[in-house]
């Protein structure tokens, strides 16, 4: 009885913590025209912590006609534990695109999706 008592303690102190969802916010385009907002799950381990979930992309240009295009997809991205590489893809109405940026307050760096010339992406994790 003792020996089960004390494996029923282990397993809950080594049982991974649920974190909370944590929310993604960004601009694409040469001049932010694009308001990303994302809520994602984390998944960490060791040498990294993965993220995922839903997304949603407003244009918030002044070219709009009938108000603000929005598409919606999925983010998956992982933040290495090392050098704090991201490094994502994002699947943006049946299209994927990847990014990858080096930590800093944003994460900045270039979207490339396939057909397309790649864009400027500023994203915040909080």
């Amino acid at each position: 009885m003792r020996a089960f008592l004390s494996l029923c303690v282990l397993g809950t102190l080594s049982a991974p913590a649920q974190a909370e969802p944590r929310q993604v916010l960004g601009y694409a385009g040469v001049l932010g025209e694009w308001e990303l907002t994302a809520t994602v799950n984390e998944k960490a381990h060791w040498w990294s912590k993965d993220f995922s979930g839903s997304l949603s992309m407003k244009h918030v240009g002044i070219c709009t006609r009938d108000g603000p295009e929005e598409r919606t997809g999925e983010i998956r991205f992982q933040i290495s534990a090392y050098s704090s590489q991201l490094d994502a893809k994002l699947l943006v109405e049946g299209i994927e695109c990847t990014y990858s940026a080096r930590h800093a307050e944003p994460y900045s760096g270039m979207m490339t999706c396939p057909d397309r010339e790649a864009i400027p992406l500023k994203l915040w994790l909080r």
